[in-house]
């Protein structure tokens, strides 16, 4: 079994190996939590990997499940006791939502990264002043030093993902072409942060396409998700899909569900412009956005 190397990772691992035994006993959630003498909710939450367990409860649920092969329970008390070690996001406690911890731990897994944006540039492309101003734009009252801090969450965030020390995902990024025409910040800002976009978009293990307005209808209208493949040898779910919004996120893992994003995700790939047409675009948005900026601000 591959160590995974986040603390939610390893509890995502491990949840989806003890969901598996459990499946395997021919026990549902609801009658292993009884047997527990724990909610349905707890068993749950931890098949998902959203809590830490300890070692203890793994091996009641081992012994539950009548697992008696001494390696894989061995292993799986070692990764309870390695999920509850803290992430590196831990120093940003303060400013970052609870929600989001799962997904930083589960973004440097992945093999693939897939996102599509009808509104906004996703996160990890960012830069510091177009992050700055979608903060300062939230309709919570956030205080200075906290955008500072969560500006610094991203860019953290970005430095990692994309570190030379250890294996990148390749990120396939979809925009609708409102995204560029937004000026967040200003036309200034704007123009530096499509200025990015080119940058980022030459990145080998980055493809980066835009879903032209001429397009008309396409699948992406109902609202922006994202995909993270897993390598599936190393993970007991290959895929799920992230959805997010002003106050929670949600996790979909159902195959059928997610196989119906994917597909979406398929056709918004075919539908937007390749690459290289994608880069002309950004390039010819950048000099616009340059145009307006000396009349704007």
């Amino acid at each position: 079994m591959p160590a995974s190397n986040s603390p939610t990772a390893r509890r995502r691992r491990l949840g989806v190996e003890l969901r598996r035994l459990r499946e395997n006993a021919g026990m549902t959630g609801e009658e292993a939590a009884e047997r527990m003498a724990w909610s349905g909710s707890k068993l749950s939450r931890i098949e998902r990997g959203q809590v830490a367990t300890n070692s203890d409860d793994v091996r009641d649920l081992l012994d539950l499940y009548k697992v008696e092969d001494t390696a894989l329970r061995g292993s799986l008390v070692t990764l309870a006791r390695e999920s509850r070690r803290r992430g590196w996001w831990h120093v940003y406690g303060d400013v970052m939502p609870e929600r989001f911890e799962v997904y930083l731990g589960l973004e440097p897994e992945a093999a693939v990264l897939r996102f599509y944006q009808a509104q906004i540039v996703p996160g990890l492309f960012q830069t510091e002043a177009y992050a700055r101003a979608l903060l300062e734009a939230h309709p919570a009252s956030v205080a200075p030093e906290e955008v500072e801090r969560r500006v610094e969450l991203r860019i953290r965030r970005r430095e990692l993902l994309f570190s030379e020390r250890s294996p990148s995902p390749h990120v396939w990024v979809v925009l609708d072409e409102s995204v560029l025409h937004r000026p967040v910040g200003g036309p200034q800002v704007m123009a530096d942060q499509i200025a990015y976009l080119l940058e980022a978009g030459r990145r080998t293990q980055v493809t980066l396409q835009v879903v032209p307005f001429g397009i008309g209808v396409h699948s992406g209208l109902d609202g922006a998700f994202d995909i993270l493949e897993f390598p599936e040898s190393d993970i007991h779910t290959p895929k799920l899909v992230h959805l997010e919004n002003l106050t929670s996120s949600l996790y979909i893992e159902k195959a059928k569900e997610v196989h119906f994003y994917t597909v979406a995700f398929e056709h918004l790939r075919t539908a937007a412009l390749h690459p290289e047409r994608t880069r002309q675009v950004l390039a010819e948005m950048e000099r616009a956005m340059r145009a307006r900026a000396p009349e704007d601000e």
